[in-house]
């Protein structure tokens, strides 16, 4: 079974891993701005794989730039 997440508790999730307040990240955001770094992404492939079963590569992770990105990768995940 395909695990989802809705897109509030993703963007809670990343606020939580980049240590921001909850309901900080609305999605627009330039990942940069907000802390992003390798040991985020690495991070973030970490929390990808434990909360939705989802295997994202650096190479692929790297061309992300903003939160929305991140939303669009693991886009089919996601659920209202």
């Amino acid at each position: 079974m395909t695990q989802t997440i809705t897109r509030k508790d993703f963007l809670v999730l990343l606020d939580n891993l980049l240590e921001l307040a909850p309901d900080t990240l609305i999605g627009d955001e330039t990942l940069a701005d907000q802390g992003w770094d390798s040991l985020r992404l690495i991070e973030f492939m970490s929390l990808v794989d434990a909360k939705l079963g989802l295997s994202i590569s650096p190479p692929v992770l790297t061309k992300c730039k903003t939160v929305d990105d991140l939303v669009a990768l693991v886009g089919g995940r996601i659920v209202p």
